[in-house]
């Protein structure tokens, strides 16, 4: 007889009776919140049974549009363990977007933030967190035992939504069965105990800050959980809440090193790993995290939304993993590389972590399914020991004179330059090449460097058609809702100062 699904939202609930702490609530970061395990999981129980008394029914749903904050953690866990499926939304996602979601979603019940209502629908019902209204979020809640729901073999446990930057943002259903198995194997393969303490300041909606909860709480370690992403604020709470795991892009790494004063004479011997997703990182970057954290094992991760995170990890006898590896894969997965010569090319996946589907739209899963392998829209490369790298978003690859450029290639090159602080690549039309590449560059404090000499080091390390035609210095580099570069809005500036310059020599 096959034993039972574990419930998802019931991760961790092994600890409930010790009273260390499960969250360091840092939406206030001068008067920090404790929660113990016990607190926290009664609390996830309360939000059960207050589900439950509202009148919602296990497989209905119900959002989540609020910041960083422990009663997002409670409600996510308390819905799942009713059976009822949270859905959360982006805070940063404008008005018309939100009322989609909500209308796709069906959702019955929104908790928010105060300050957030205004972008629900009228007609949705909504529980302020934050704000004294007709029923507060802690009068919602009922006190009390709970017994579980129990999941079937593909019953939905959450469902996120995609970032919507190629069309409207698409609800992925993700199962109590795989993401269980998911946040176990992440957990045993980082190695996480009841001695580590976490920091999160990814948004909680984004699968990156999600994955790492559940990790968190599978170990009976400690989350500190930030409001949001300040640098200064993000190492003043790994000093003071002695932080043993880092996680993050490459881009909130590099925010933090430029904080060079407030890192400089600390001792970080307590940092044990530090994890780096989403794009590549460059040696330089990498070196420099490695001097600021010296007995941290820094390791790359990639994973999707559809096909989790426990895609790659450690060797199973123990090798070392290569720099800028995102691992080796891990038992149960299988993987083709598609479009190039079998060693390079689209991830297409299966495995145990991947989502049900689509939620309403099962033409985007025909699309992306092909013969039960889910295309990732992703380009990696696989060494000949059999080692994976993440090369860029099959969507950024552009042509130039008839050559692929692959930008975070070519950022990898720009960024070893010792006056680079980052660089980000993107395409610009050309009448006689199709498209040419343009580089933003964030220099190191104190350069002298220019335009020019960035195009000459780039013709000297990579071929010639991947050098920048023209290279923009900038103070900073914008960030989208989750932290990472967007290259959206610099492809909209490169094309714009393409057009002044054609205007200016017309």
């Amino acid at each position: 007889m096959n034993a039972p699904i574990k419930n998802l939202g019931c991760i961790g609930t092994e600890f409930r009776n010790e009273a260390r702490p499960a969250v360091i609530d840092l939406w206030d970061p001068d008067h920090p919140r404790e929660i113990d395990y016990p607190t926290f999981h009664a609390s996830c129980d309360a939000v059960a049974r207050g589900l439950l008394r509202y009148g919602l029914h296990p497989g209905e749903r119900m959002g989540i549009l609020c910041s960083n904050r422990v009663e997002f953690l409670e409600i996510f866990f308390g819905a799942m363990r009713a059976g009822i499926i949270p859905v959360p939304i982006g805070i940063l996602q404008p008005k018309a977007t939100v009322e989609w979601v909500v209308r796709d979603a069906q959702l019955r019940l929104v908790f928010c933030d105060g300050a957030l209502k205004g972008n629900l629908p009228a007609d949705v019902p909504h529980i302020d967190i934050d704000e004294n209204d007709r029923r507060t979020y802690e009068s919602f809640k009922d006190p009390g035992p709970f017994d579980p729901y129990v999941p079937g073999y593909d019953d939905v446990a959450f469902q996120p939504y995609t970032s919507g930057s190629t069309g409207r943002p698409k609800g992925v259903l993700l199962s109590h069965r795989a993401h269980s198995w998911v946040a176990e194997t992440i957990s045993r393969d980082r190695g996480f105990c009841p001695t580590d303490r976490m920091i999160v300041a990814a948004p909680l909606y984004h699968k990156h800050a999600m994955n790492s909860i559940k990790c968190v709480l599978v170990g009976g370690s400690t989350v500190i959980l930030m409001r949001k992403f300040d640098a200064r604020r993000y190492i003043e709470a790994i000093t003071r809440h002695r932080v043993t795991v880092l996680s993050g892009v490459p881009t909130i790494f590099a925010m933090i090193l430029q904080q060079r004063d407030l890192l400089q004479g600390q001792d970080y011997d307590f940092v044990r790993l530090a994890t780096m997703g989403g794009a590549p990182a460059s040696d330089v970057l990498i070196d420099e995290v490695a001097r600021v954290f010296p007995r941290a094992e820094i390791i790359t991760i990639f994973g999707t939304t559809e096909t989790s995170a426990a895609l790659f990890g450690p060797h199973p006898e123990g090798k070392p993993r290569p720099r800028h590896s995102v691992g080796w894969p891990v038992a149960g997965n299988s993987f083709r590389l598609v479009g190039g010569d079998g060693n390079f090319g689209t991830l297409y996946v299966k495995g145990p972590g991947m989502m049900n589907g689509y939620y309403n739209n099962p033409e985007e899963m025909a699309r992306r399914m092909k013969d039960g392998w889910f295309d990732t829209g992703d380009v990696l490369r696989r060494d000949a020991e059999g080692w994976y790298y993440f090369v860029g978003r099959a969507d950024d690859m552009f042509v130039s004179s008839g050559h692929n450029i692959y930008p975070g290639e070519v950022e990898l090159m720009l960024e070893r330059h010792p006056d680079i602080d980052q660089a980000i690549v993107v395409p610009v039309p050309d009448e006689i090449k199709h498209r040419i590449p343009y580089a933003f560059i964030v220099k190191r404090a104190g350069s002298s460097l220019t335009a020019e000499d960035v195009k000459a080091y780039a013709l000297e390390n990579a071929p010639p058609y991947q050098h920048p035609r023209r290279v923009i210095f900038v103070d900073a580099l914008p960030l989208n809702g989750v932290g990472k570069i967007d290259r959206k809005a610099l492809e909209t500036r490169a094309r714009e100062l393409a057009e002044q310059t054609k205007k200016v020599g017309a």
